[in-house]
């Protein structure tokens, strides 16, 4: 379980497929902190650490996880949100999230509004997942609140510290994103589809 605040960025340096998987290697200022069998969330989808070399760490994806993600679209350089698994105990300052991506997202608005910025996402309303007005949104691993949620689409809204400490500062048109909508709001879709 994750909380949707991230604790920093790393950044790819490797990429290796072998056979339907994909070996990632990232460079990030926790990589210390880390150990093999650990699972840390990379832009919101939870991966395992296979491999640790210096200040560097391997995880690896799996086909299904390629299909569901924006992983497929990484390249060397890219940064990624990381997030490693809250302790039993801890406050939970974002959100329960699981690191189970629900679909991806594609950005259709990012602009600076007067010291913060404002980004609109849509996503396929035919997965049957849906936002909640003023309810919470992981985007790329960040926890966010929703405004302006539509069937299809949704707007959050970035505070300087958010924009500078994720990977959010990248996103422009097109930007495909990982979506985990709320477990609440899940249970909520699930109950209004019953009746």
């Amino acid at each position: 379980m994750f909380t949707g605040i991230i604790e920093t960025l790393g950044t790819i340096q490797e990429i290796e497929k072998e056979n339907s998987n994909v070996h990632i290697t990232i460079e990030a200022a926790i990589t210390n902190e880390l150990k093999i069998d650990q699972s840390v969330a990379h832009n919101g989808v939870c991966l395992t650490v296979v491999a640790i070399n210096d200040n560097r760490y391997t995880v690896t994806a799996i086909d299904e996880t390629l299909q569901k993600t924006n992983l497929s679209t990484w390249t060397t350089g890219d940064l990624v949100n990381l997030e490693r698994a809250m302790k039993l105990g801890d406050r939970l300052d974002g959100h329960i999230v699981q690191g189970h991506v629900d679909q991806v997202g594609t950005c259709i608005e990012a602009e600076e509004t007067n010291g913060s910025w404002k980004y609109s996402f849509e996503y396929d309303p035919e997965l049957n997942n849906l936002t909640i007005e003023k309810g919470s949104i992981t985007v790329n691993g960040v926890s966010l609140t929703v405004v302006n949620s539509k069937r299809n689409q949704f707007s959050v809204a970035i505070i300087p510290y958010t924009y500078e400490h994720t990977n959010f500062k990248s996103f422009g048109i097109g930007t495909k994103v990982n979506l985990e909508f709320d477990v609440i709001g899940k249970y909520v879709a699930r109950l209004h589809q019953a009746n």
